[in-house]
């Protein structure tokens, strides 16, 4: 159907709609007719699956039947919410024509378009997540492995954060975890594995740098990028340049709270990789559920900004020991206070989405109660600031961040009614008095209501019918209602509208002329007050600056106070922040199992150069895994300037953090439960510093005895000895606990249990030294395996105690426990060694070859 030919076979209107279609191939297309959104033929077809709404056929163009499928625009936002969460995009055409005016099909244009990564609607959008559309670009001319480089460039449209960053495509999984785009933009020869949200291809030459620069320097008005300190990053430049470019296609309108960018550097942040974020559950369940994890545990925010800023402080952990001392020492002023704080978050609760509606009015698509909200949140900020603590720090900053805006509150409460109606459509949004032309249109239409009451009266005494009525309806407008029984009574300048089952409806020339008269002035009270509206949107645009920064203040002052309450209620405590290498806490606790449990056990951890692995042994279900998270979440906590659950914690500079936790297969990436094992394994080993923090739970378990053992002991040693990172190693195999002997940085601790006639007491206490047993018989009982089963490997485990088994095929690695000395070398590789080539003669040198092929034979 692509063709001009193929177009031209069919009916107007249809031709409208592939050339409107044809612009957008690869997008469903929401055409406007009546009061519905249609979908023709292969986009009714997926609509209908997707949305399990009706696929109908009607008629035929071109001799095709033509298959439709619909939703009414009144309830289209709920259809499009599902499909963008199935990762869809959808262009809206509407009508823009007077369908009694024109003579062919009713003109249509494309209004907006509709993806995952550019939503700012507040029906669509989920209010404690930001919305991100991501676009990546490959260096196509540094092929090398070591330095190749992928810039990637991020935007939060509703609010304007525009921000980029260059990095080794071996990080580009970690920063897709940490920002969680909704979508992302690469060329379509870019090889993108595993992407966790929709994917759109756009042509290489999209991505050209000189004309990103060009576009950028132009949407922020300056002569180049020099003042924004990207200039070095070309390649993140031309990333952000087709994001750009992708963003005013699709919203078809200008930007101008874009209006700058800023560079990320790894630097800035405690790294953590997709498995780590996964592991610990900071704002997912590894079921994919929203609790019980970190941030349920600490939100307690008031708005949605809040919620938001929260995500993002736990997924972004922060080096930068100033920004985290401020953020710290505030909460802990408001904790002090803590009636501040209540009052604080009391005043919140009130406040309107400011970023969200900041974004709208900058994109001409906010709607009438965005305004009134942001109205009555002007009102509240004089309060906010006067309810603050002035700290002479971070509070104060804040405080002034919150400068009262009476213009525009006085703007907005003479421009918009106390409560307007939710679509501008309807009306009701422009107070009376703002508009004296507005006003002149609405009297006409209230008067309508007396002039009515007047009219019945009147015709009642002429016509002599008690029971006439004068009324109106959307259908028939004006009409005079007599019932059939005395229709005989009208008088003869009744003119019959409307016949129905007992009664009849009738119009007179002087209530046609009022019609007229009213229904036009509605038309025009409701063109008149779209025109004042969009003109209001007009003058608040320069504002949307100001009004951002407002939101961002609001959004901090909302997560400080929410962390005040945490600090009371869950008992936190102040980080220190050290510059001495490493991790102190002293009664640690896992702020998620604590909030499941009715009493739990804290630990302490002492991590530091001389102490630098602990070795955790202890049966399954003694807290390992806990106790190791758990310590994970306190540096995370103290990395992004919050209290912490201990009693005392002092962290170093820490900066990553690696988990390796848990046991999973990848059936579609055809990876068992011991390859992902041993590639999240790997990835630690590559990637971690002597200043990362590592977590490593019972590596070689999915493999056989042997063999995970060794794997274990090598990789506990390529961490103490050559790494030297922070590492909690738990393990089952008590043969590493020799290790100690070896690296006296390494340092046996383990969780016990206790035996209690029949049942097993779990103690989850720390303490040092290496555990006793591992009580795994014990658990399988607890766990509900049969009692014959528990009984024939109790039997078995003794006959494997008395017998002291040993492996089969392959040699017993660990005979002797662990050998601390690389084996000793071949007898042959010491003669060898002593042969001086030069020296030999022929003969000499076959004698020499004999004695090496006996050394061979005899040597074990």
């Amino acid at each position: 159907m692509s063709s001009s030919k193929e177009t031209a076979a069919h009916t107007p209107m249809m031709q409208q709609y592939l050339g409107i279609k044809a612009q957008n191939p690869d997008m469903l297309l929401f055409y406007r007719m009546g009061d519905f959104y249609e979908l023709f033929f292969d986009d009714a077809e997926k609509a209908a699956r997707l949305l399990n709404i009706t696929l109908t056929t009607r008629g035929a163009s071109a001799g095709t039947p033509i298959k439709m499928a619909g939703v009414p625009y009144h309830s289209a936002e709920q259809y499009l919410a599902r499909l963008l969460k199935l990762g869809e995009s959808v262009v809206i055409a509407e009508q823009i024509g007077d369908p009694a005016t024109s003579k062919g099909p009713v003109e249509r244009q494309v209004a907006r378009i509709v993806t995952p990564g550019t939503l700012t609607d507040s029906g669509l959008l989920d209010e404690t997540c930001d919305t991100l559309i991501l676009a990546i670009v490959p260096d196509r001319v540094n092929a090398a492995p070591d330095t190749e480089s992928v810039g990637v460039a991020w935007l939060n449209l509703a609010a304007g954060r525009f921000q980029i960053s260059e990095i080794p495509p071996a990080a580009l999984p970690a920063l897709l975890a940490r920002v969680r785009p909704a979508e992302i933009l690469a060329p379509d020869d870019f090889t993108l594995n595993g992407s966790p949200c929709a994917v759109r291809r756009l042509a290489p030459w999209q991505f050209d740098a000189d004309s990103a620069r060009t576009r950028l320097a132009q949407q922020f008005d300056s002569r180049d990028l020099g003042g924004f300190g990207v200039a070095d990053l070309p390649l993140a430049l031309a990333a952000a340049g087709a994001l750009l470019d992708y963003i005013q296609t699709t919203q078809r309108t200008a930007l101008p709270h874009i209006q700058s960018i800023h560079a990320e550097r790894d630097s800035d942040f405690v790294q953590l990789d997709a498995a780590t974020r996964r592991n610990l559950e900071l704002t997912e369940t590894l079921r994919g559920e929203a609790s019980p994890t970190l941030l349920s545990v600490l939100d307690t925010t008031a708005t949605g900004m809040g919620t938001r800023l929260l995500r993002h402080w736990l997924h972004h952990p922060l080096r930068d020991r100033g920004v985290l001392s401020r953020r710290r020492d505030a909460i802990g002023v408001l904790a002090e206070q803590s009636d501040t704080a209540t009052a604080l978050t009391r005043l919140l609760k009130s406040c309107a989405d400011v970023e969200r509606i900041s974004g709208r009015i900058a994109l001409k698509n906010a709607r009438p109660r965005d305004l009134s909200g942001l109205r009555d949140t002007l009102a509240l900020l004089p309060d906010l600031a006067a309810t603050l603590p002035d700290d002479r720090a971070h509070l104060a900053t804040l405080q002034g961040a919150l400068a009262a805006r009476p213009d525009l509150h006085e703007l907005l409460a003479r421009a918009v009614l106390p409560e307007p109606a939710s679509v501008l459509r309807e009306g009701g949004v422009i107070a009376d008095g703002y508009d004296a032309d507005l006003d002149e249109l609405r009297a006409l239409t209230r008067d309508a209501g007396a002039f009515l009451l007047e009219l019945e009266t009147r015709e009642r005494a002429r016509s002599g019918i008690a029971t006439l009525k004068v009324e109106y309806n959307r259908v028939h407008g004006f009409y005079i209602e007599v019932s059939r029984a005395q229709s005989d009574k009208v008088p003869d300048d009744y003119r019959r509208r409307q016949t129905l089952k007992n009664a009849e409806r009738y119009i007179t020339p002087e209530l046609k002329a009022f019609e007229d008269k009213a229904l036009s002035a509605q038309d025009r009270a409701l063109a008149r007050e779209k025109a004042l509206f969009e003109s209001l949107l007009e003058t608040l645009t320069p504002h949307v600056p100001d009004l951002l920064a407002i939101a961002a203040a609001l959004a901090e002052i909302d997560v400080l106070a929410s962390q005040a309450e945490r600090v009371v209620t869950l008992k936190l405590c102040a980080p220190d922040y050290s510059d001495e290498p490493g991790i102190v806490i002293r009664g640690g606790r896992h702020p998620v199992v604590e909030a499941q449990v009715a009493h739990f056990i804290p630990n302490d951890v002492q991590l530091t150069r001389a102490r630098q692995m602990l070795l955790i042994t202890g049966p399954n279900m003694g807290g390992k895994s806990t106790f190791m998270r758990q310590v994970a979440l306190i540096t995370l906590l103290a990395c992004c300037g919050l209290w912490v659950p201990a009693n005392s914690a002092k962290i170093g500079d820490i900066d990553q953090i690696f988990t390796r936790i848990g046991a999973s297969d990848d059936l579609a990436g055809g990876r068992s439960t011991f390859m992902v094992e041993m590639t999240e394994t790997a990835h630690i080993l590559h990637n971690a510093s002597a200043n990362s923090l590592v977590l490593l739970d019972e590596i070689g378990r999915g493999t056989s005895t042997f063999d995970g053992l060794a794997l274990a002991w090598a990789v506990a040693r390529h961490l103490v000895s050559a790494t030297r990172a922070f590492t909690l190693f738990a393990t089952h195999y008590f043969e590493l606990t020799q290790l100690a002997n070896e690296y006296k940085q390494l340092v046996n601790v383990h969780l016990d249990a206790k035996e209690h006639g029949a049942n097993l007491v779990f103690l989850h206490a720390v303490e040092e030294g290496p555990a006793s047993q591992s009580y795994g018989i014990q658990v399988a009982r607890l766990a509900g395996v049969p009692s014959p089963v528990i009984a024939a490997a109790r039997r078995h485990l003794r006959e494997l105690e008395d017998a002291q088994l040993q492996p089969g095929p392959q040699g017993d690695l660990f005979a002797a426990h662990l050998p601390n000395d690389e084996p000793p070398p071949h007898p042959a590789l010491d003669q060898l060694r002593e042969i001086d080539p030069d020296a030999l003669t022929p003969k000499a040198a076959l004698d020499m070859l004999y004695a090496l092929k006996a050394l061979t034979d005899t040597s074990p």
